[in-house]
This record gives C-alpha cells, sequence and structure tokens, in this order.
C-alpha cells in the first residue's frame, strides 16, 4: 500500500516568490487501478513526480508497505517496486527496444521473453524488438514499448503521468485494452493521472486534484457522477477539463 500522510510541495517562482503548489494531500492507494485527474495546473504531475521521488516534498511523509520512503532517491524507490512513465518517453539512440526491456527486467531475460511483454502491448514483436529506441518509432508506439518496460518490471506500483499526452486517436483507443489488460493480470496499484474519461471509466478508484489539495477521492461509482455533470460541484472544479476522444 502507498500512503500519503498531509504531503505538501513548493517551488519558487521565476519571480523569486514561494508558490505552494501541493497543500496537506493524505491518500491511501491500495492495490487496484486508481486514476489521478483535475484540472491543469492543479498539481497531478507535481504530486506524480513527489511519489517517484523527482521532488521532495517540503512536508509529510511517503510510506510503502508501511516503511517511509520520503527520502529515498528514485533509483531506491525504483528498487522498492515504483515504476514512473513520463508524459513524453525518452528516446535512447542506439539502444534497441530488446536490451530496454532487458534493462527494465533487471535480468538476462531471453528473446522470446521480451518479444513476450511487447506481444502483450499489441505490438509484433519481429517488428520492434531489433529497433532502436529513437524518432522513427511514433508517440503511441513509444507509449506501448513503455508500458512493456513496466510489465517486464512487475513493480508494486506501476505510475503513468497522462499517457495519453500527444498520441493519434488510434493509438489511444489501443492504450484502453493495454491499461484493461495490465489491470486485469498485474498485481498492485496501477496510478494513472488522466483527463480522459475513458481511462477514468476503467478505473477502480477517481482521486481529484485541484489548486493542489485533493477535492475528492472514492469509487469510481461514487465520483464519476459528479465529474461528468451529474453534480456540478466537482464538475465545475475541474473546468471541462474531462473529456473523452472524439
Amino acid at each position: 500500500m502507498l500512503e500519503l500522510e498531509h504531503i505538501s510541495f513548493s517551488a519558487e517562482s521565476e519571480n523569486g516568490e514561494t508558490k505552494e503548489i501541493l497543500q496537506d494531500i493524505s491518500l491511501k492507494f491500495e492495490d487496484g487501478f486508481i486514476a489521478i485527474t483535475g484540472p491543469n495546473g492543479g498539481g497531478k504531475s507535481t504530486l506524480a513526480r513527489v511519489i517517484a521521488g523527482i521532488h521532495r516534498p517540503t512536508a509529510g511523509r511517503i510510506l510503502l508497505d508501511g516503511e517511509d520512503i520520503t527520502d529515498l532517491s528514485i533509483t531506491e524507490r525504483a528498487r522498492r517496486g515504483i515504476s514512473f512513465a513520463f508524459q513524453q518517453p525518452v528516446r535512447f539512440k542506439g539502444l534497441t527496444v530488446q536490451d530496454l526491456i532487458r534493462l527494465a527486467a533487471g535480468k538476462d531475460i531471453t528473446v522470446g521473453e521480451a518479444c513476450d511483454y511487447l506481444s502483450q502491448v499489441g505490438l509484433c514483436a519481429r517488428d520492434y524488438i531489433g529497433r532502436e529506441v529513437n524518432a522513427s518509432l511514433s508517440g503511441g508506439e513509444l507509449k506501448r514499448i513503455e508500458i512493456a518496460t513496466v510489465l517486464a518490471r512487475g513493480t508494486k506500483i506501476s505510475l503513468f503521468d497522462e499517457p495519453e499526452a500527444g498520441i493519434d486517436l488510434w493509438s489511444f483507443g489501443n492504450l484502453i485494452h493495454v491499461f484493461e489488460k495490465m489491470h486485469q493480470n498485474l498485481g498492485g496499484s496501477i496510478l494513472i493521472i488522466s483527463h480522459q474519461e475513458r481511462i477514468l471509466n476503467i478505473a477502480d478508484k477517481v482521486a481529484v486534484i485541484s489548486g493542489g489539495k485533493v477535492e475528492a477521492y472514492g469509487a469510481k461509482e461514487d465520483i464519476l457522477p459528479e465529474l461528468l455533470g451529474a453534480v456540478p460541484s466537482v464538475c465545475k472544479v475541474l473546468n471541462d477539463s474531462v473529456k473523452g476522444v472524439e
């Protein structure tokens, strides 16, 4: 279980003023699929970076299965079982897809095992296993390869920051199927930061972050009607940021 206890985070703005981005956030993420949503600039990506260890909170604690990991580096958190996928996957000139999956797995896996991870995310393994992770790959291909590396790691916490960003509609539709499969087959917690209704619809729980605070958190069945307009209070908080792909 991942627990955030009274997490706050402040950063210095360009004019030298201190801006509080996260304010006293307390959340418990049990095993399952959790979507984190809210308006742009509300603190969602900052929260993801705090969980991953890229940013250190200015107040509060982060617990993983009861262990305080607040002061651990991103590398140490990865060793504890936290995976983080950026909005824009990193490209590695000279590194093949097979190399990347092997590095993610942390062991010398076979070509067949690497191909199996690619197949799980809907890629024809023989077309990708020897390709470089460079600009020749589309945004959707990179997203799926990155998810394959998360599958290879098999971590307790799999954290994705707006996986739909910058990809086409066809690739987005395939991503939904990949996440549904992950939800069925991968243990632990899957945390996805997203505005997209189709992603929210496959979550077990939904957290709404706005103005650096938790506006709502609970079962999808309790939160989504408010997000989608049945109850205007939380819908207003989102400023119409939760929209399906048309």
